[in-house]
């Protein structure tokens, strides 16, 4: 187990039981550091479609659609594991 992967287990963001990309994958296609995320399956073959459809705004929705409800999953997972985090700690915030 990565570090990566034992601090997302740590707040709750572990395996949901998808099908992550591998780092191999992931470095095979060229996946931005930043957008190396538990949504990278979905955005391998989204950055795949766009390329072979010349970037054209109206092609590739299924794939864009899929794989930006998965980034606001991840979002609402966030945000509740937050407020979970807040809520033991009486309200008081980190900041």
């Amino acid at each position: 187990m990565t570090v990566v992967e034992a601090v997302k287990e740590a707040v709750g963001l572990g395996d949901h039981g998808l099908t992550e990309a591998t780092r191999e994958e992931m470095s095979a296609a060229r996946v931005p550091l930043p957008y190396r995320d538990s949504c990278a399956h979905l955005l391998i073959p989204l950055n795949k479609c766009r390329y072979d459809n010349y970037f054209m705004p109206w092609t590739c929705m299924d794939e864009r659609h899929s794989y930006e409800k998965c980034q606001y999953d991840e979002f609402k997972l966030r945000v509740k594991k937050m407020d979970e985090i807040r809520a033991e700690k009486g309200g008081a915030r980190s900041n």
